[in-house]
């Protein structure tokens, strides 16, 4: 995990965007990763982006995930997802992730809908604290991976976890394909 100074996020809720702290507050007691495997550290948010993150904080590319937020329309409503890639790959927008949201075109959201609608920070949004009925589409690589980070919900820290645990996130599904090499 590079140089990151991490503690169990359930200790430090503060640095958390509150839809992530609420979550981390109501972590299943029977989830197949136990909470306090999900650490949170500090980081400069100036560095939040992954490539200045990854160089700053020593964290590999491969063990860097991104969740970007997916829109799409299917008679006239608005559908979104959360997508979990590595950062060695980009999410298969209008392939998979646009067959996996049933719509005929799909397309990043736009930065200010997706603030709005997830309550995170753009640049630290995470899986974990998403609005309920979302699907969180997860590359089967991040599964794969022992540990993996990604966004807190606001960009002076970041979490890392086991990957599996993204898998067993509330609406999460395991994708094979999800994303393509960089």
């Amino acid at each position: 995990m590079g140089t990151l100074k991490t503690e169990p996020a359930r200790t430090r809720l503060d640095l958390l965007a509150p839809p992530v702290a609420a979550a981390i507050g109501q972590w299943p007691a029977d989830a197949p990763v136990d909470v306090d495997d999900v650490l949170v550290a500090p980081i400069d948010a100036d560095l939040a982006d992954t490539a200045a993150f990854c160089a700053a904080y020593e964290v590999g590319l491969d063990v860097s995930a991104n969740c970007v937020v997916i829109a799409g329309r299917r008679e006239g409503e608005v559908r979104y997802a959360a997508c979990v890639v590595l950062a060695t790959t980009r999410v298969d927008v209008n392939g998979m992730a646009r067959r996996m949201l049933d719509v005929r075109k799909a397309s990043f959201a736009p930065m200010a809908d997706a603030v709005e609608a997830t309550g995170m920070e753009y640049g630290g949004i995470t899986p974990i604290g998403l609005p309920e009925g979302w699907p969180i589409l997860v590359d089967a690589r991040v599964i794969a991976a022992p540990h993996v980070i990604i966004g807190s919900g606001v960009r002076h820290s970041k979490i890392a976890l086991p990957g599996s645990a993204l898998g067993a996130l509330p609406g999460a599904r395991v994708v094979e394909g999800l994303a393509k090499p960089a």
